[in-house]
């Protein structure tokens, strides 16, 4: 039976119509290259039951290696049947919100699938060490596990010089099948504001662009969506600051005894037993016990 966490008594949450699902831990654990995936329990069979019930759903990882069309086809080897418009990365975010800002041309700190969802969006995209490097409208920094000081020092000069800097994850670590991993995003990142004293506009999960992105996609209000992740300070923070349902596993950075004595802006809203009771609460609203 899934465990049952306390909150704010006055909530009352509207049925979930549809979910975003994280990936790394809720869905499978990769391999610290993210070269290797291992399904976790239920992952098939509860996506293939939300689509035969044409319930909607997305995937949203906060890994921006990959572009969400060749990351969907990687998913879908595996047996997840995931369409590549339910693929969402926070480069898919990125791109959106660059393109409504009037943003240009961005510097790339990220493997090549970092910038590909921005120049399909029309995004002139560069790299360091390419000419006019730092003369650019933003910076974005992604999956870059070859970082060098180099790249640092070339973002650096075109935050200076005035662009916006942007982040795919903030997230110092993420669950893989060997254990937590670091976050390049937020290592790198973390350097380039410590250099600049820049504020760095987050893309990638919790924030709240990346909620409004998943409920657009969804074509449903956030607070109709449900929140499926393993980590209290990524999707649970994010459902909980949007109004959305969060939905708690055990597979991944948080075992149900730490989920248990989270603080109130971190609690789920129901800790799930396995990923398959998922189907239990669509269609339905998540009330909270009272008192």
């Amino acid at each position: 039976m899934a465990a049952v966490v306390r909150a704010n008594p006055l909530e009352a949450p509207p049925a979930i119509a549809g979910f975003m699902f994280d990936v790394d831990g809720t869905l499978l654990l990769s391999d610290r290259s993210l070269g290797g995936y291992e399904l976790l329990p239920g992952a098939i069979e509860t996506l293939s039951a939300l689509k035969e019930r044409s319930v909607p759903f997305v995937l949203l990882t906060n890994g921006s290696a990959y572009p969400p069309a060749e990351q969907a086809a990687k998913l879908r080897k595996l047996g997840l049947p995931v369409e590549d418009r339910q693929m969402l990365t926070p480069s898919s975010i990125t791109a959106d919100h660059m393109i409504r800002r009037g943003i240009k041309r961005a510097l790339i700190l990220g493997t090549p699938g970092v910038g590909h969802a921005l120049a399909e969006a029309g995004i002139e995209t560069t790299h360091p060490g390419e000419p006019r490097a730092s003369e650019v409208d933003a910076v974005y920094v992604g999956w870059h596990p070859d970082c060098c000081m180099k790249d640092i020092e070339a973002a650096c000069h075109a935050v200076w010089g005035g662009a916006k800097l942007y982040v795919a994850s903030d997230v110092p670590f993420f669950a893989t099948k060997h254990g937590r991993t670091i976050g390049y995003s937020f290592t790198i990142s973390g350097a380039i504001r410590r250099l600049t004293k820049a504020r760095a506009i987050l893309t990638g999960k919790p924030s709240l662009h990346a909620l409004r992105f998943v409920a657009k996609r969804l074509g449903l209000p956030m607070r109709s969506v449900g929140v499926v992740g393993d980590d209290p300070i990524v999707e649970i923070i994010m459902a909980r600051r949007g109004g959305a349902t969060a939905l708690a596993v055990t597979t991944g950075m948080t075992k149900r005894e730490d989920w248990l004595s989270q603080p109130e802006p971190r609690r789920p809203h129901r800790i799930l037993g396995e990923l398959r009771e998922v189907l239990a609460y669509a269609g339905k609203s998540v009330h909270e016990p009272r008192g």
